[in-house]
């Protein structure tokens, strides 16, 4: 069996050499790579012996698995957290022209506490400071405290902490330095839970008009204003994703103008395979008015298309039910964009594997969720990712998000576009082809 080959093993979504992985950690861009750290078992592949992992990538999609990264100390592991380009050297860690790479993470020893680290060399080895002591300390609300999120707040030119300290409550601190941190607010969200993260985006593409969002390991965000003190909500929660596996989403810090997000897909079976679990398809977050008010939107990073192979295109056809389009790519890996005209009586369905996909004017079904939306002048838009363990699925540009892990039965890639009740318009589709971004 080769490594990166097997039958389960994600080809476009990273995935570890081996072993167990879940949360991403440290998502950073520095120095031309994007940084993903996560959640590690080097040991075995059930959780345990959390240690950071590391891989680094020039695009988003082809992976580099390093040595791990930040290894259990003093009988606690290494729990979730985030890293920083101190550009200035405010921490006075940086030994050279550029900052040093800063990381906060949850000391889990109970009762909990936030440490950091640093590293001068590009991220491939780190030092804890002051031996990993705590510097935020056990806030008492909860004795597992965990994952914090830092980033800089330019308005106040103070680093920001976001830490969970108890079931539907996040915590706010800042520092000049990042080793000295002190409350200024907390945020009350009806069942807010773990992994905070918060990161402002233009809406419509508005420089004028910004808006904040703090989002819960289950993507569940709320939109509102940050003072650099504490978070206001204006609205929310709102589900973000509405499939089987996506859980402790995090975005990249250091990206410019882009806001590039990727999670966990959870709890995803790979049987019989060296490694366990695997990350979503990293994304870029839009911000956008609709009609029911100012709404996140995703959509895979066009970095994507670096692995498109061959493609097949179909323009406005008209399917009648039991007239159904069959196409056969002997392949197992596609990005595959469809925009369907239809009465609200009409069923669109595509068939893969042994999976459906089952659209009307305003839902969308896959594999056993269900999610709303609202209809674009009588036509839908898709995206779907399929990997060998995974799909991806977006609906209007974005609106709608389902991340969800399946397995294949490897005999039967043939894809089958189906009408039924109604005959439905496809304006256009098209399938790409993947290559494998291992190879």
């Amino acid at each position: 069996m080769t490594i990166y080959n097997e039958r389960y093993r994600p080809q476009f979504h990273f995935s570890a050499r081996e072993n167990w992985l879940n949360d991403p950690n440290g998502c950073v861009f520095h120095n031309g790579e994007y940084h993903l750290f996560f959640q590690h078992n080097p040991q075995g592949g059930q959780w345990g012996n959390i240690t950071w992992g590391h891989a680094v990538s020039p695009d988003l999609i082809h992976w580099r698995q390093l040595p791990d990264a930040i290894r259990p100390y003093d009988d606690g592991m290494i729990f979730s957290g985030s890293a920083v380009v101190d550009s200035e050297n405010r921490s006075g860690f940086g030994r050279g022209p550029q900052g040093p790479l800063v990381a906060a993470f949850t000391h889990a020893k109970k009762p909990f506490g936030q440490a950091i680290a640093f590293s001068n060399d590009d991220g491939r080895t780190w030092q804890l400071y002051d031996n990993g002591r705590h510097v935020v300390s056990n806030q008492g609300l909860d004795d597992g405290e965990r994952d914090p999120k830092i980033f800089w707040h330019a308005p106040t030119q103070k680093w920001i902490m976001a830490l969970w300290v108890q079931k539907g409550r996040v915590r706010f601190f800042n520092s000049e330095d990042l080793k000295h941190w002190e409350h200024t607010g907390d945020f009350a969200g009806n069942g807010f839970f773990e992994c905070p993260d918060l990161f402002e985006l233009p809406v419509d593409g508005d420089p004028k008009r910004r808006k904040w969002i703090l989002n819960d390991a289950a993507f569940n965000y709320w939109i509102g204003s940050f003072n650099g003190k504490t978070f206001v909500a204006e609205t929310g929660p709102l589900q973000g994703n509405f499939g089987n596996n996506f859980y402790a989403a995090q975005t990249w810090n250091n990206t410019g103008n882009r806001i590039i997000q990727i999670a966990w897909m959870n709890n995803g079976q790979y049987p019989g395979m060296p490694f366990n679990q695997q990350m979503s398809i990293p994304c870029e977050l839009t911000l956008r008015a609709t009609p029911a008010g100012i709404r996140l939107y995703r959509m895979p990073v066009t970095e994507i298309e670096g692995l498109y192979l061959d493609n097949y295109h179909v323009l406005n056809k008209i399917l009648i039910p039991k007239q159904d389009l069959y196409v056969q790519p002997r392949h197992d890996l596609f990005d595959i964009t469809a925009e369907v005209e239809m009465n609200r009586d009409a069923v669109y369905s595509i068939r893969l594997y042994d999976l459906d996909i089952t659209c009307t004017i305003n839902q969308i079904d896959c594999l056993g969720k269900t999610a709303r939306f609202r209809s674009l002048n009588g036509f839908v838009k898709l995206r779907i990712l399929i990997d060998r363990t995974s799909i991806d699925l977006f609906a209007n540009e974005g609106e709608i998000c389902m991340s969800s892990c399946f397995l294949p039965d490897r005999k039967n890639t043939r894809l089958q576009f189906r009408a039924d009740i109604q005959p439905v318009h496809i304006r256009s589709l098209a399938i790409h082809r993947l290559s494998s971004a291992w190879r």
